[in-house]
């Protein structure tokens, strides 16, 4: 008879201890990121445009930041990495009352940014180490909770700290959620990755070829399609659905978004693993291409609530599976790297979106953007068969 092997442990302490810190990092990237326009705007008077690059500022950093991190993670060191750039996330928490001029939190935001996207990095590559090859889509998924729970709490706990307390209570949460992050990060034990004499003389010189790996890119460059797609929604949906008169849905929007992700993430990573990755991603882009199409023809707040349900299962169940057959085209010296390629193109998209799509809005309107979008997105299934979905594994193999 033959004996099945029983499955190696995911919810190690270290694990969960990842969790926690990648959480405290959302957090506080979701804090400040949906108040820092209206900060800008209410303390230095800054124009809209200002106001935008005061938020946008931070994008800028993180994808500075991504494209070095995969680097320095193997290089250096997951953990070391890590705690490195959490002394700077503190810091930068620290120095938003101080920035007394625009030019002063233009900095600040750009600084906090790349301690974001080298941070952020690190903890993924550090979570990716821990999590069993034979269930890496289902540890994917969990860990990605950790981004979804910030992504709900972040934006509520920020409107009760400006509507009450004031800025000074918002950047004190920031410091405070910053600081628990790298007190977590100082416990937590990371994989060591031993590197051989070459490969570490390699890294030392930061060549253009180890900064993005070439295996990554095509899945990843998926990521950036969908990215963009994704921009459409956080950036404009508010001023969309407000135009409309539908503030209830607009209000609940990014509730059911989280809400729907939370639970897909509770299961879709062990049928990804089971079933393979096709059986995953084509239906989450057409989830998401089915909900950019009903924002363009929304006229009920079930109606914007119903849309945010099925953007929430569609991207943000790509980004998780996106996550776990990037890491798997890589070998595990590699995870770091790997990673930092992937959300390096994903913040492209959510950076180059708004711009693009911003013309889109101006030139024909909203309901026509979203439209637009939600046939790019679904045309993004053939650039996925392309760059995986045909040669992807088959339920029970591993690549």
């Amino acid at each position: 008879m033959t004996r099945t092997r029983p499955a190696e442990p995911l919810w190690t302490p270290d694990f969960v201890l990842a969790a926690l810190v990648n959480f405290c990092v959302g957090l506080v990237y979701m804090l400040l990121m949906t108040t820092m326009a209206l900060y800008a705007v209410e303390r230095f008077g800054a124009s809209d445009a200002l106001a935008g690059l005061a938020a946008g500022m931070f994008i800028v950093g993180s994808t500075a930041g991504r494209l070095f991190a995969g680097n320095l993670v193997d290089l250096v060191g997951r953990k070391r990495v890590l705690v490195i750039a959490l002394v700077v996330y503190v810091l930068a928490a620290l120095s938003y009352l101080p920035a007394t001029a625009l030019p002063a939190l233009l900095v600040v935001r750009c600084v906090h940014g790349v301690a974001f996207g080298v941070g952020s990095t690190a903890a993924i590559s550090i979570a990716q180490g821990l999590i069993p090859p034979l269930r890496r889509a289902e540890g994917t998924g969990y860990f990605a909770l950790s981004t979804t729970l910030s992504t709900a709490a972040g934006p509520f706990l920020a409107l009760l700290l400006v509507r009450g307390p004031g800025y000074t209570a918002l950047f004190a949460a920031a410091v405070i959620a910053s600081g628990l992050a790298m007190v977590l990060a100082l416990v937590l034990r990371a994989p060591v990755v031993r590197l051989d004499p070459a490969r570490r003389a390699r890294l030392r010189r930061f060549h253009p070829a180890d900064l993005l790996d070439a295996r990554v890119l095509p899945v990843a460059g998926v990521m950036l399609v969908l990215g963009v797609g994704y921009s459409g929604v956080v950036t404009f949906v508010n001023s969309y659905g407000t135009g409309l008169g539908l503030a209830e849905g607009t209000g609940a929007f990014f509730l059911a978004y989280a809400a729907v992700l939370f639970v897909s993430r509770l299961l879709v990573g062990r049928v990804q693993d089971r079933r393979g990755d096709n059986v995953v991603v084509y239906p989450a882009i057409a989830s998401f291409a089915l909900g950019l199409l009903l924002l363009a023809r929304v006229t009920t707040d079930a109606g914007l609530v119903l849309a945010a349900a099925l953007v929430g299962l569609g991207f943000g169940t790509f980004v998780s599976a996106g996550q776990a057959i990037a890491v798997g085209q890589v070998p595990p010296v590699r995870i770091g790297v790997a990673v930092s390629t992937f959300y390096f193109m994903l913040d492209v998209g959510t950076g180059l979106g708004p711009i693009v799509l911003g013309v889109v809005v101006g030139a024909a309107g909203y309901r026509e953007m979203y439209l637009t979008v939600a046939v790019v997105v679904a045309l993004s299934a053939g650039l996925y068969h392309l760059a995986h979905g045909r040669r992807a594994r088959a339920a029970g193999q591993s690549m």
